[in-house]
């Protein structure tokens, strides 16, 4: 039986000979393909400004630049996420404040973020694990109250909704992955969604090394920026996959559904939400009972063909950020979480029995 991995990138005929038309045009790095992208980005964003980057991570990084976050500044983010989401803000040496998580959502607990706020913090990152949104009303109205800005991280929820709205459309900025493993893909990549047009100039410098271009050989720099820019063959996948999102997302939803139906609630594996209406399902967790060892339940899964991802160990406990002063028992429901979540098996190309042989799988590994 082949090997079923948790995840797998479907791209589609048309796209493979779309780059290869990429790359015999001769215009293989930023071009037309790439502005393209951001033209259908935005419209998928309620027209909002939404520029490209080679990843997630360099997204969130000029979103706390243009929300004005630096030396010394905080921001208050969860310590159940993928470590860039921390990693950045000490790129723009400012200092990351964790709070837990609420143990059901798995996300970022808000109360605890309230609390959290200082006079020295400057924004907030909320992040949408395995694609379910925080609570948009909540986390506005805190950002609102406390004069925070927000760099959504959204990584995980392209394609996800809050209350009808499309995550993107609307609140601060809003920062999107399109690596290998997300709902769509570029390959690598990443996109980020402004509040108005009055941040696109700098959002663009900053992408490119902070050059400004004027006429037809000026050239200005006022700041350091990166090496950011998304390349048209990286685009070009990307425009291949937008079209395939509704379809991505309710076929994800339907094996979702069937993950609920089929999983032996016996085995005391704490499931996600049932959430149909926002989450976008880009993965389907479990958190295992401290009875089972989760590198023993990986391993016993590979030995049925089947793969299983960790998203993620609490990032708070890695030595670089032990380092700056957190320690183990500071948050008990993200370092729970973190000992003991495992990512099964959902993409779309997967059959529903797919999933009825993970389901059958994880019994016997119990057993």
């Amino acid at each position: 039986m082949d090997f079923l991995p948790f995840t797998r990138p479907d791209i589609d005929e048309a796209t493979i000979a779309g780059v290869g038309e990429v790359l015999r045009s001769g215009w293989i790095t930023s071009g037309p393909q790439a502005k393209s992208f951001e033209a259908a980005l935005s419209k998928l964003c309620g027209g909002r400004p939404v520029r490209c980057f080679n990843s997630g991570t360099a997204t969130l990084e000029i979103g706390l630049r243009l929300a004005g976050v630096g030396e010394g500044h905080e921001v208050i983010t969860s310590p159940l996420s993928w470590v860039a989401t921390a990693n950045v803000v000490l790129e723009v040496r400012g200092k990351p404040v964790f709070v837990d998580v609420d143990p059901r959502t798995r996300n970022i607990d808000l109360d605890a973020a309230e609390k959290a706020v200082s006079s020295a913090t400057r924004a907030i990152i909320p992040v949408d694990l395995a694609g379910l949104p925080v609570d948009r009303d909540r986390l506005n109205d805190l950002a609102r109250r406390k004069k925070l800005r927000v760099v959504e991280d959204a990584a995980q929820s392209f394609g996800a909704s809050w209350r009808g709205k499309p995550i993107g459309s609307f609140g601060d900025f809003v920062s999107f992955s399109f690596h290998a493993n997300k709902n769509i893909t570029s390959a690598e990549g990443g996109a980020l969604v402004l509040p108005d047009e009055s941040f696109v100039a700098r959002c663009e410098a900053l992408r490119l090394q902070g050059v400004v271009r004027s006429g037809e050989d000026g050239m200005e720099v006022e700041e350091p920026g990166g090496k950011f820019n998304l390349t048209d063959v990286a685009a070009r996948i990307g425009l291949g996959q937008l079209p395939r999102l509704q379809a991505f997302t309710q076929r994800r939803r339907a094996l979702a559904r069937r993950y609920f139906q089929l999983w032996d609630r016996k085995l005391d594996c704490e499931l996600p939400p049932e959430d149909f209406e926002n989450s976008n399902w880009h993965m389907f967790q479990v958190v295992l009972p401290e009875r089972m060892a989760r590198a023993k339940f990986i391993s016993r899964m590979r030995d049925h063909g089947i793969g299983v991802g960790v998203h993620y160990p609490a990032m708070h406990l890695f030595k670089l950020y032990r380092r700056l002063g957190w320690r183990e028992g500071q948050f008990p429901h993200a370092e729970r979480i973190g000992r003991q979540i495992v990512t099964l098996p959902l993409f779309p190309r997967m059959a529903e029995s797919d999933v009825d042989r993970v389901c059958e799988a994880t019994g016997k590994v119990f057993s």
